[in-house]
């Protein structure tokens, strides 16, 4: 079975925070990888998300590595919502 995977960026306008790291990330563009798997046994062509991850930070410091932590896509979408609302207000 072969995996399909997307590379695509995400810019946060302010530090955010995830479930599943702690402290705040700053803002920036950050790089995420979904990949996903083609389901079998359908008369078209469908896939099956599973894993979406996040690369972080979006900077690193010098001589800090990147991390790669998975996200839920509704939480990565809520919270690029809640920054666009924040730039909206001039937060």
């Amino acid at each position: 079975m072969s995996t399909r995977t997307t590379l695509t960026s995400v810019t946060f306008t302010h530090p955010f925070t995830l479930s599943a790291v702690d402290g705040p990330q700053p803002a920036g563009t950050y790089r995420v990888v979904t990949e996903e798997e083609p389901l079998e046994g359908v008369s078209f062509g469908a896939y099956l998300r599973t894993a979406t991850l996040l690369h972080l930070p979006a900077a690193p410091a010098p001589g800090q590595t990147r991390q790669v932590v998975p996200i839920d896509p509704d939480e990565l979408s809520a919270l690029l919502a809640v920054d666009k609302d924040q730039a909206a207000l001039g937060v």
